[in-house]
C-alpha cells in the first residue's frame, strides 16, 4: 500500500498543495491494486460513497487535470463529450462497452502490429493505443 508521503509527493509535484481532500483523492486513485478507469462524475460518486465529508467537484477536475498533466493518469476519449482517465499510464489499448459504458483493458498481445501507411508531415508517431468500442448483439438469430 501507498503511504501518505508517496501522495504528497505526487500532489507536490503536480503543483498542488498536500491538503485533506486531494489526500483522500490521491487515496482512491493509487491505493489500489488494479488499474482503475473512472470518469470525473464516477470519482466524485466514490469519494462520496467512501467519505463523510464532500470535496468540491472542482478540487476533483483540477486535481485529476493535474496529475495527468504531470503523467500519473492518462485520459481516454470516448466522444467528444466523454473521457476517462487511467491509472495504467504505460501504452496500452482498451475495450468500451457501450452498454455498460465501461472502459476494460485490452493487452497490446491481443492485437496484431498495427501498419501505418502515413504520418503527418513533420510529426513522429509516440504511440499507438487502440479503441475498440463494443456492445450487444441484438441481433434475432434465425
Amino acid at each position: 500500500m501507498i503511504k501518505n508521503s508517496e501522495f504528497i509527493e505526487k500532489l507536490r509535484i503536480s503543483g498542488l498543495r498536500p491538503t485533506k481532500q486531494r489526500l483522500k483523492i490521491c487515496e482512491v486513485l493509487f491505493n489500489r491494486e488494479k488499474t482503475f478507469h473512472f470518469t470525473i462524475n464516477d470519482l466524485a460518486k466514490i469519494i462520496s460513497d467512501r467519505l463523510s465529508e464532500k470535496i468540491s467537484l472542482a478540487t476533483i477536475y483540477n486535481t485529476v487535470h493535474a496529475f495527468k498533466n504531470k503523467g500519473y493518469l492518462k485520459e481516454i476519449s470516448i466522444n467528444s463529450d466523454k473521457s476517462y482517465f487511467d491509472t495504467n499510464t504505460t501504452d496500452h489499448h482498451h475495450f468500451f462497452d457501450e452498454d455498460n459504458s465501461e472502459l476494460i483493458d485490452c493487452d497490446k498481445d491481443n492485437i496484431d502490429p498495427i501498419n501505418i501507411k502515413k504520418n503527418i508531415t513533420g510529426k513522429k508517431i509516440n504511440s499507438i493505443e487502440v479503441l475498440i468500442k463494443v456492445a450487444s448483439d441484438n441481433q434475432t438469430q434465425n
